[in-house]
């Protein structure tokens, strides 16, 4: 894959996580409403509930009074300009801090979909 692919794939993961962030933001914390895709209560296995609600108004849904959502949209906008600065400037640095920061959310991605 060329550099200009990467470039792509990267920005586009990255895109889509701050838009689904921000869409959550805007639905549950402004609007009030459930976000696309989240309905009622749905057993997907047996045993395994979907509550899209009960999540989103839980206790853990928060860093103190920041929406994990609210981190994330940091998160993404970060990676988002690690992004385009590693490839602008090809700095061996900037890739390793990107690295990292791909690793540290990927460490804290299971608390945030508690």
């Amino acid at each position: 894959m060329g550099r200009g692919a990467w470039l792509a794939l990267l920005l586009a993961f990255s895109v889509g996580g701050l838009i689904s962030s921000c869409l959550v933001l805007y639905m549950w914390y402004i609007l009030g409403h459930m976000p696309p895709g989240c309905y009622l209560p749905e057993t997907i296995l047996p045993g395994v509930t979907v509550d899209c609600v009960k999540v989103l108004s839980s206790p853990y849904a928060h860093v103190g009074p920041v929406p994990l959502d609210g981190l994330a949209a940091v998160w993404f906008s970060a990676n988002i300009a690690l992004v385009l600065l590693y490839f602008a400037s090809l700095s061996r640095r900037i890739l390793a801090t990107l690295y990292y920061w791909r690793i540290l959310g990927l460490a804290i991605l299971p608390y945030w979909s508690t």
